[in-house]
């Protein structure tokens, strides 16, 4: 993992030599926008060969498949991946493929934990190589615009934050264990990696890993996490000072582990966030207007994810297809069923997902053309609010967050979640100790 790096991209013009590690259904869907913007795939890598093989069929021409990414990592003919694996193997793959020289597309959430954030965050910056997490939101133009409306007082003066994901999962969430054998193909014992070994449960692998904290944080590091970056982005900045959380598992009885429901209550140094993960339920905020287009709503009242920043003069609601602003009343106003009175403007907008744009914009990043739309150090941060939410979660603690030296202040069994000690044999694949050698 510490040979020389690849061959440079050497102009604007030049077409980027991809990589993709981890070749699911994220995985693909983002390789084919990189493509669009001007990538070759040109090797495919995946525990499970059958999904390689599957990349390699969509990408056409050559494409080299291997079960085990290092052997894609050794291809010289590679400027840059994309990692898009299960999350409990972000960080060995990323900082692997900076050691060997390649620039990283890396999906969210950025890290499995707080301390495999920080030795990506340190890999990009040892070899000298591009990390962009692939948090969308950073590329997408209305959140720019959202940005400048609150820095610059369009609604005032914002202390109150709510972020949330709603969706009903019930009576039967992701399904009963379905135990067995691995499928022809499937490298389970690589799959499992730095997580312990244990058999094969098709509810594990594949679309719903994430309910298992073998593998992830379940549903605020799956999509909190682009709505925690988004409100940091936002409001400008990179750490809560303390954190709290509340929820458990209510009413599931299926294969999973994680709560259904999950409020997290972060403290920064002038507002308070609130994010809400809840499974049992799919309004979300409600409250749609007439002729709006709302991410991911199934229903005509459902308002299923987006941000809310509640500033003394309006509301800013947005989420991944949009925002509005829903002014506040004027003081003094008469009530709304007369000439009713506003502070500020009603204004609202429709766009559509920026994965297209992001991947463009890291390819032109690799280019040399601009800088990435986020970097490994805001990917770290923004994901990091999601990890402290589950730890308070798991110890029951108010947490107090040093982000300068990222530990708590005297809560030592806090501290022990920052990292976890990996499976014997498997240490390299946290990313911490190949960083070290």
């Amino acid at each position: 993992m510490t040979a020389a790096a690849a061959a440079k991209v050497s102009g604007a013009n030049e077409r980027v030599r991809l990589g993709v590690i981890g070749c699911g259904g994220r995985g693909r869907y983002v390789a084919r926008w990189l493509r669009e913007a001007g990538a070759e795939i040109l090797a495919a890598a995946d525990v499970y060969v059958p999904n390689a093989e599957r990349l390699k069929g969509e990408s056409g021409g050559r494409c080299d498949v291997h079960q085990d990414f290092r052997r894609l990592l050794e291809q010289t003919d590679i400027d840059a991946v994309l990692v898009a694996t299960p999350d409990h193997w972000h960080a060995g793959a990323a900082v692997a493929a900076c050691a060997a020289g390649k620039h990283v597309y890396l999906e969210k959430p950025f890290a499995y934990s707080i301390r495999e954030g920080r030795a990506v965050v340190e890999a990009a910056k040892r070899f000298s190589r591009i990390v962009q997490p692939g948090m969308q939101h950073r590329s997408a133009e209305h959140f720019r615009e959202c940005e400048s409306i609150v820095r610059e007082g369009g609604i005032g003066r914002v202390h109150f934050v709510r972020a949330w994901n709603w969706v009903n999962m019930t009576p039967g969430g992701i399904g009963k264990p379905e135990p067995g054998e691995p499928p022809a193909g499937l490298d389970w014992d690589m799959y499992c990696g730095p997580a312990p070994l244990v058999p094969f449960d098709r509810r594990r692998f594949l679309g719903t890993y994430r309910w298992f904290r073998d593998y992830s944080g379940g549903y605020i590091t799956d999509f909190g996490t682009h709505r925690l970056d988004t409100v940091q982005q936002i409001l400008g900045v990179s750490a809560p000072r303390t954190v709290s959380a509340a929820g458990a598992r209510y009413a599931l009885q299926d294969a999973g582990e994680m709560p259904d429901v999950l409020i997290v209550t972060c403290q920064y140094d002038d507002f308070v966030l609130q994010y809400e993960g809840i499974n049992l339920n799919g309004l979300g905020l409600g409250l749609r207007s007439p002729g709006m287009q709302y991410y991911n709503a199934r229903g005509p009242l459902d308002r299923p994810n987006g941000m809310a920043f509640y500033g003394t003069e309006g509301t800013l609601l947005a989420d991944r297809v949009g925002y509005e602003i829903l002014p506040e009343l004027a003081p003094g106003a008469p009530p709304p069923e007369t000439a009713a009175r506003f502070r500020v403007e009603r204004r609202s907008r429709n766009v559509r997902d920026a994965t297209r744009e992001h991947a463009a914009a890291f390819l032109e990043a690799v280019r040399g053309l601009r800088p990435a739309p986020a970097d490994a150090e805001t990917g770290h941060r923004s994901t990091s609010v999601a990890h402290l939410g589950n730890i308070s979660y798991q110890t029951g603690l108010k947490l107090k967050w040093d982000a300068a030296r990222e530990d708590f202040d005297g809560q030592p069994e806090a501290s022990r979640l920052l990292g976890r000690t990996p499976r014997r044999g498997w240490e390299w694949a946290t990313g911490e100790t190949l960083l070290r050698g």
